[in-house]
């Protein structure tokens, strides 16, 4: 599923296409995404201008004119396209079409319809159901240690549940809580009400180092995931320990045949990968 990066990164390519410019053209193909669009959804975007475009943890948020907001989460596999030539022959998953005043495309295409849209109204935008119940934005000076700390007390999850949770850091998902924890010396097992302190403070400012830098290389490209003008992210490339289990960690020499390795594990049904004497 793309995390906070990817769509930072999908907001950062449909910006300077879509902001200040009107849709002249919807297309709906069907009437539900994972849930049913909003009635009359193609004719009540068809006309409006995109004021901005923002983004709230991994949702994206088109503020049209008129004061609404047009509502995106990408689910597992859906993508922002981009096209130059409007007339280009549609896919089988090119759900929505929104044409801009210069003739330029943007198609949501979503394999597996795990994301959706909504036409919701600007104001009171913090109480609606998606969002209202989500923590800070660990980009934000409202996320540090003690915010984090203080969200993690008494929780008796490992911590690596913990930060997957929504309500306690905004954004996070499986890839980046894997690379932050390494990044912060702290095993993914090690109980959350334990990150306290020091520990805590370490956390915060690895959760904020490794989602700066993934953005700024673009996202991690996963099998379903291109950035909005259709070239893969590598931040992969980088990665210090996700999908690298039997191989050493980023910056070690050890000899894997001795020590294993990075080690991979399952946590509620998600796969963890740690190194265990670097992480404690």
């Amino acid at each position: 599923m793309p995390e906070l990066p990817e769509v930072e990164t999908v907001r950062r390519g449909l910006a300077p296409l879509l902001e200040g410019r009107r849709l002249t053209r919807v297309v709906q193909r069907r009437p539900d995404l994972r849930f049913p669009l909003p009635v009359d959804f193609a004719a009540r975007l068809t006309g409006r201008r995109i004021e901005r475009i923002d983004r709230r943890a991994k949702y994206l948020l088109m503020r049209l004119d008129g004061e609404e907001v047009l509502l995106c989460h990408l689910g597992m596999s859906g993508r922002m396209v981009l096209t130059r030539d409007a007339g280009a022959p549609l896919t089988p998953h090119d759900h929505i079409i929104l044409t801009t005043e210069e003739g330029r495309e943007v198609r949501f295409n979503d394999a597996r319809r795990f994301g959706f849209m909504d036409l919701v109204p600007a104001a009171g935008l913090e109480v609606n159901r998606h969002l209202r119940d989500l923590g800070p934005e660990p980009l934000s000076n409202a996320f540090n240690g003690p915010v984090l700390a203080a969200a993690l007390a008494g929780k008796v999850t490992p911590i690596k549940a913990a930060l997957l949770d929504q309500k306690v850091v905004a954004g996070l998902g499986n890839i980046y809580v894997s690379e932050a924890l390494f990044a912060a010396g702290l095993s993914p097992r090690r109980l959350a009400a334990t990150v306290q302190g020091r520990r805590a403070e370490r956390l915060a400012l690895a959760i904020r180092d490794v989602l700066t830098r993934a953005i700024a290389a673009g996202g991690s490209s996963l099998r379903d995931y291109v950035q909005a003008d259709g070239e893969l992210g590598y931040f992969q490339h980088a990665w210090a320990v996700y999908d690298r289990d039997g191989r050493p960690c980023a910056g070690c020499d050890c000899d894997v045949s001795v020590t294993g390795g990075v080690q991979r594990l399952v946590q509620s049904g998600r796969t963890t990968f740690f190194c265990p004497r670097r992480q404690r």
